[in-house]
């Protein structure tokens, strides 16, 4: 299914493809649970972004590896290549419109990410 998201602004817009019933991640580390971002990690290859990409900024700490991208007008990170798919995209489900009807959130522990960011590498992986 093809699904479109941006920001609030609108500056930024993309669309990925990803199943009817999405499977979702709420992870409770510190910047997604201050952020409210739900995870839905996709293969590169089913994410394009349609306009935007100078109205993007870089956030990245810790290791480095995860490229927090924001918009610079309204400051909504609706994606990011995440540290554990960096061949992948990370979208946020609250930035897809209109919603999802059919999806399903489970809690990921990312406050202890070293022991458990192993279950999410095969997210990116094409199907």
């Amino acid at each position: 299914m093809l699904y479109k998201g941006g920001c609030h602004c609108g500056a930024v817009k993309f669309e990925i493809e990803a199943p009817e019933k999405i499977k979702c991640g709420d992870c409770n580390c510190s910047i997604c649970s201050k952020s409210g971002f739900l995870h839905l990690i996709v293969p590169k290859s089913k994410f394009k972004l349609l306009q935007g990409e100078s109205s993007l900024t870089t956030y990245t700490f810790n290791t480095g590896v995860a490229q927090h991208r924001f918009c610079k007008v309204c400051g909504v990170k609706s994606f990011y290549i995440p540290r554990s798919n960096p061949d992948g995209y990370d979208v946020n489900v609250r930035c897809l419109e209109p919603q999802p009807e059919n999806f399903e959130i489970e809690p990921f522990d990312g406050k202890n990410w070293e022991l458990h960011a192993h279950k999410m590498a095969h997210m990116s992986k094409e199907v």
